[in-house]
């Protein structure tokens, strides 16, 4: 005979982490196939064409000979970057200039967290809703918990539905 208490099945909350964080392996690959499609185009051969990513300073820095060979540039990195799930928004451009022997240079900052007036904002938008759960921010992420998973579908749902500076991330759904 095993005794099941029904109480600890209903009890059960359940919550899911919104957060900014980037599988770094994903955004590596990313970075080495733009590369090597670079490396393979034709339009490339025989001209400064130059992807830097700085782990440290957590930065990616694009170096070409024009503006319209950047923008092509950027449209490879990009393009890699979405077909590896990862939003376009992880780049945040800090600038573009002149760089040695009239190339053209863009340096992106890496974004892989939630800003703290952003990550506000988000809670307000989840209390907006009335879901029956909370909404709290812990640390670099917010957990949103609530006992029925339906209501936590649906913070997923509206918030992906709205525009955000950051890249979020939906995960730990428990």
């Amino acid at each position: 005979y095993i005794h099941y208490d029904k109480r600890e099945t209903m009890a059960k909350e359940h919550s899911v982490d919104i957060s900014a964080k980037i599988d770094m392996q994903d955004f590596k690959d990313a970075i080495l196939q733009a590369t090597r499609e670079v490396g393979n185009r034709f339009d490339f051969k025989g001209i400064t064409c130059d992807i830097d990513y700085n782990e440290k300073a957590k930065t990616l820095t694009l170096t070409t000979s024009s503006n319209n060979k950047l923008e092509a540039l950027q449209d490879i990195v990009i393009g890699r970057l979405l077909k590896h799930n990862l939003s376009s928004k992880v780049l945040d451009e800090a600038k573009v200039e002149d760089s040695s022997g009239g190339n053209r240079r863009i340096v992106y900052k890496i974004v892989d967290y939630i800003e703290s007036k952003e990550a506000k904002k988000i809670v307000a938008e989840i209390k907006k809703m009335k879901i029956k759960g909370s909404a709290v921010l812990e640390g670099d992420h917010i957990r949103v918990k609530s006992k029925q998973i339906d209501e936590l579908q649906k913070v997923i749902r509206e918030i992906r539905a709205m525009e955000w500076d950051a890249p979020l991330v939906f995960e730990n759904m428990r």
